[in-house]
C-alpha cells in the first residue's frame, strides 16, 4: 500500500470514534454517488463546543481514514473553529492523500459542516455567510 501514508493506514485499520450518537445535536450525511462513498457525521454540542463527534462511513479506505481523522480534529473545538476545518486540513493531518483520493477528505470536511449546519438549523442559529458545503459529487473516483 505504498500510495498511502502510515497515518492513513492507521486510521483505516484502527478508525477512531466509529458509531452513532443516539441523541446527536447535529447529523451530516454526505456522499459521492460516482464512487459510492457515503458518510454520516454525528455531533454532540455542549457550551458551544463539539463535545463528541462520531461517524459511520461506507466507502474506500481513504474515506474511512478521513472520517476517523475529522472526528479527532473536530472534538473539543468551538463551532466556529470546527466550521473552519478545511479539506486540506484533513489531508494534511493524514500526512497527505493521493490526488485521486482527495475527494475523500472533501467528504469528511463537508460531512462535519453538514452536521454543524443541521445543529444550527435545529437551534435557530444563523450560520456565518462564508460557510458553504462544496460537495463535488461528480468527481471521478478510483475505488
Amino acid at each position: 500500500m505504498g500510495m498511502y501514508s502510515e497515518k492513513v493506514m492507521d486510521h483505516f485499520r484502527h478508525p477512531r470514534n466509529v458509531g452513532e450518537i443516539p441523541d446527536a445535536d447535529g447529523i451530516g450525511k454526505v456522499g459521492n454517488p460516482v464512487c459510492g462513498d457515503l458518510m454520516w457525521i454525528y455531533i454532540k454540542v455542549k457550551d458551544g463546543r463539539l463535545e463528541d463527534v462520531k461517524f459511520k462511513t461506507f466507502g474506500c479506505g481513504a474515506a474511512i481514514a478521513t472520517s476517523s481523522m475529522i472526528t479527532e480534529i473536530a472534538r473539543g473545538k468551538t463551532i466556529d473553529e470546527a466550521l473552519k476545518i478545511s479539506r486540506q486540513d484533513v489531508a494534511d493531518s493524514l500526512d497527505g492523500l493521493p490526488p485521486i483520493k482527495m475527494h475523500c477528505s472533501n467528504l469528511a470536511s463537508d460531512g462535519l459542516k453538514a452536521a454543524i449546519l443541521d445543529y444550527m438549523k435545529k437551534n435557530n442559529i444563523k450560520p456565518p455567510d462564508w460557510v458553504k458545503i462544496e460537495s463535488e459529487t461528480e468527481e471521478k473516483c478510483d475505488t
